[in-house]
């Protein structure tokens, strides 16, 4: 066999490979939908907790009749519930696997945010923070985020769940094209 033969067989190797870690993903949010409709009833989501996280905090600075007058956080009162254990266990759950993986690291600038914008830690907070509460502000609107209506409400082939997938798609694609243009991150 040439050189180039072996380049050849090399590149069809690689191409029979399939990276299963997305898929068994998939397969372990929609088993995990299951068993928290079974268990507590409720959706998978992580929006409406951080909204009674936040009036939580907020009653500390502002009172809680201060809190308790706004009309949102009247509906969504802080409570420890199913939602709220769901957010914290999202949060250790990502922080155990970075660990266990050893891939934790602090980065304030990515790297890819370097290359279209610059080194400023300033800039790139200020962008975080409104890019943040844009689409928590929009997920709110929505009545839930990605986890809410995209998953749990796409099981259910609730329209709104099918609506907020057609929508966060190409939206997300244009945004990408908007930020970075048209070549592909590193």
């Amino acid at each position: 066999m040439t050189d180039i033969d072996l380049e050849v067989s090399a590149l069809l190797v690689e191409r029979r490979v399939i990276d299963w870690k997305p898929y068994l993903a998939g397969a372990g949010i929609g088993v995990l939908s299951w068993v928290v409709f079974a268990v507590v009833a409720a959706p998978i989501g992580i929006t409406t907790a951080m909204s009674q996280v936040a009036g939580g905090i907020a009653s500390l600075f502002m009172g809680g009749d201060a809190v308790a007058q706004n009309a949102y956080w009247k509906v969504h009162s802080f409570k420890l519930d199913y939602g709220t254990l769901f957010l914290v266990g999202t949060f250790l759950g990502a922080l155990a696997s970075a660990l266990a993986s050893r891939t934790f690291h602090v980065e304030i600038v990515p790297g890819v945010w370097q290359e279209r914008f610059g080194v400023s830690p300033t800039r790139r907070m200020i962008a975080a923070l409104a890019g943040g509460a844009l689409v928590m502000y929009g997920a709110r609107m929505a009545g839930g985020c990605t986890s809410g209506n995209g998953i749990s409400q796409g099981l259910q082939l609730a329209v709104v769940g099918w609506t907020f997938l057609a929508v966060m798609f190409p939206v997300g694609v244009l945004t990408a094209w908007m930020l970075f243009g048209l070549r592909a991150p590193r």
